[in-house]
């Protein structure tokens, strides 16, 4: 029962992961590459979490 309450890990970074994407977006839009890149590193190591997450929970 204590099961259904907790919060899943991968799906918190998930939501990290479309937030920071999301961020990349504007910064590409507005021509800023730079920023876009880092942002883009950041949220491929994000979605290498969540990957290894799934990957463990099954």
């Amino acid at each position: 029962m204590l099961s259904l309450f907790r919060k899943d890990p991968a799906q918190k970074l998930q939501k990290k992961y479309e937030a920071i994407l999301e961020k990349a977006m504007y910064a590409q839009r507005s021509g800023d590459i730079k920023t876009y890149s880092l942002l883009t590193e950041e949220a491929e190591q994000i979605r290498a979490e969540i990957e290894a997450l799934q990957a463990n929970k099954h």
